[in-house]
């Protein structure tokens, strides 16, 4: 076989892996975009803004330490 055949062979395959790797990648991305989407859509619904999202975002960190005993 000669030698450019099969370096052309591997280059194949390791392109389609890549491929493969960056297409999960944008599927991943995606399906969090539409879930961080229909939440902000849902909470909108129910009357609250992004930015009482973000600030709850911000206070998780103490809301879970409450929640877990750390004032006692």
């Amino acid at each position: 076989m000669p030698v450019n055949l099969i370096i052309l062979v591997a280059a194949v395959i390791v392109a389609l892996i890549i491929f493969r790797a960056l297409l999960d990648l944008l599927k991943t991305f995606l399906s969090t975009a539409i879930a961080i989407v229909i939440i902000v859509i849902i909470l909108k619904v129910l009357g609250f803004s992004p930015q009482d999202l973000m600030h709850e975002i911000v206070n998780l960190p103490q809301i879970i330490n409450h929640l877990l005993g750390g004032n006692k």
